[in-house]
This record gives structure tokens, C-alpha cells and sequence, in this order.
């Protein structure tokens, strides 16, 4: 079996844990919580936690299904170069984001969400993952030679496909192979009582 990689499930992870601080902190911030202040800065940290955690890590081995619109927040992730590369400043990064949250009961969920996947790209960190992106392959042009086919030889109208007689079948009727249906050699009765 393969190695498990942590970081594509510490991604998914932070992406959904910025999700729900920003439910948390707009249910704080709209009931007017005694510290409700809290709740605006859970709505912050979790819209800069999902804009960081948006863009998919490549895989080191198989294919990586790109998010929709990735490529535009991938440009912004790889300007910080090693900050949103290394998955250890990801991972203290996450925990010290989810520490003030942790404070008000609407937004503990999406604190203790955060705080698992800082762990989780501790683990991947420590397994020497890091963040590369996924980057578009370049559209290889048909060469001209490549794309232009035989012409058909048979002038039209042309027989269907399965009634057309292949040169590897003329072949075979000439060396006697039968080329039709086979005849059983066991005679087969029907008795119907």
C-alpha cells in the first residue's frame, strides 16, 4: 500500500474549519453576544483561512482534481512563497488563528475543527510534504501529419461496417478456415413431453 498524504486531508479539513468559524462568528456577531467581538474576528480568520486553504496541493503521485476558480487563488498563495508553502508555519499558523475563537461557544466548533487540522499538517509536515501547486499542462498542438487520415477507398455507397469483408477474413475463407458459423458435432434432439 501506499503512504497516506496528510496534507490533502489537513486541506480539506482547514477549508471546512474556515467554513464553520464563519458561520460561528456570524451567529455570535448577529445574536450580539456578550463578547461578540470574538465573532467578528472568527468571521475574519475563517475568510483568510479558507482564501489560504483553497487552492489544492498537488499529489506526489496520481492525478489532482483542481477546485473551481484554484487557479486564480493559487497566484495569490504562491506570491508568500515560503510562508504558504511549509506546512509547519501552516500548521502553527492554524493553531494560533483558532486560539481567540476558542472563547465564545458559537464559534468552539469551528476553533476545535482548526485546531485538528493544524495537527494534521503538523503530521504532514513532519512526513516532508509540502505545498506545490498545481500547475496547468501545457496543450501539446496536433501535429498536421498526425491528424489527417486515409481516404476511404470504397467509392460510396459504401456497405456497413460489419458487412464489409476485412482483407484478414478474405485471408481466412482462401486457407480454408470457415469464417461463418460452426456446426455442433454432437447432434442435439428436442424432446418436448
Amino acid at each position: 500500500m501506499g503512504q497516506i498524504e496528510w496534507a490533502m486531508w489537513a486541506n480539506e479539513q482547514a477549508l471546512a474549519s474556515g467554513l464553520i468559524l464563519i458561520t460561528g462568528g456570524i451567529v455570535a456577531t448577529a445574536g450580539q453576544f456578550t463578547q461578540w467581538y470574538f465573532g467578528a474576528y472568527s468571521i475574519v480568520a475563517g475568510v483568510f483561512v479558507c482564501l489560504l486553504e483553497y487552492p489544492r496541493g498537488k499529489r506526489k503521485k496520481g492525478s489532482t482534481m483542481e477546485r473551481c476558480g484554484q487557479k486564480y487563488m493559487t497566484k495569490v498563495v504562491k506570491l508568500f512563497g515560503p510562508l504558504t508553502r511549509n506546512y509547519y508555519v501552516r500548521a502553527f499558523l492554524h493553531l494560533a488563528l483558532s486560539v481567540p475563537a476558542g472563547f465564545l461557544l458559537a464559534t468552539i466548533l469551528g476553533t476545535a475543527c482548526l485546531a485538528f487540522s493544524s495537527a494534521i499538517y503538523l503530521l504532514a509536515a513532519t512526513r516532508g510534504e509540502q505545498w506545490t501547486p498545481i500547475e496547468p499542462k501545457p496543450k501539446e498542438r496536433p501535429q498536421v501529419g498526425a491528424t489527417i487520415k486515409q481516404p476511404p477507398t470504397n467509392p460510396p455507397p459504401r456497405p456497413p461496417a460489419e458487412a464489409r469483408k476485412k482483407p484478414s477474413e478474405e485471408g481466412d475463407v482462401a486457407t480454408g478456415v470457415p469464417s461463418g458459423p460452426q456446426e455442433n458435432p454432437i447432434p442435439v434432439t428436442d424432446e418436448v413431453v
